[in-house]
């Protein structure tokens, strides 16, 4: 029996209002965490040139150029709401710099798609990614690739359910042992 709790509908209610996100996001996420750790981390040697290019090929292969549309136009948005609130008489000159921003620096996506190019090279050997994309151009690989969003979001979903049970029964449990101490709870 599923113990209902103020608690417990608390925590639903929040991981049904944004804790969870779209399961292109949570890859996105750990792309760019991905990223960050291998920035910190220098690498011993520098991955080869081949290594690169089938990295590069694995990445568009995946999709995962097509994750990294939004960030320039992000970084371009952020940077001038950044300066809005300060200068509200500028918002329209604001817009159109930002404008002429995204349209200049849209070539700025294959130098971030060989970065993390890079990035995949310095943690795979040159044939290790080249087995990739063979598997990911494969029908296998494929199926994959249009399954695993749908899988990983159903995931997320059981995974946020499972919690909410879980918390309930912590919760009974906790109370359950504070009464045998003498605070009912």
């Amino acid at each position: 029996m599923r113990l209902k709790s103020s608690h417990g509908a608390r925590l639903r209610g929040a991981w049904l209002h944004g804790a969870w996100v779209h399961a292109a996001w949570v890859h996105a996420a750990w792309v760019a965490a991905l990223f960050l750790a291998a920035i910190v981390a220098a690498p011993a040697q520098a991955p080869t040139a081949g290594a690169v290019a089938a990295a590069r090929e694995l990445i568009v292969v995946k999709g995962g150029a097509l994750m990294f549309e939004p960030v320039i136009p992000g970084v371009i948005e952020t940077a001038k709401n950044s300066l809005v609130p300060t200068n509200p008489n500028l918002s329209r000159d604001l817009n159109e710099v930002a404008a002429q921003l995204r349209k200049e620096y849209e070539a700025k996506k294959a130098e971030l798609v060989y970065e993390v190019a890079v990035i995949y090279a310095n943690h795979f050997t040159e044939q290790e990614l080249k087995e990739l994309v063979v598997f990911y151009k494969s029908p296998l690989g494929q199926k994959m690739l249009r399954e695993e969003p749908a899988a990983l979001d159903q995931s997320m979903k059981r995974a946020q359910d499972w919690s909410a049970d879980f918390s309930d029964a912590v919760l009974a449990r906790i109370r359950s042992e504070m009464a045998k101490r003498g605070h009912p709870l």
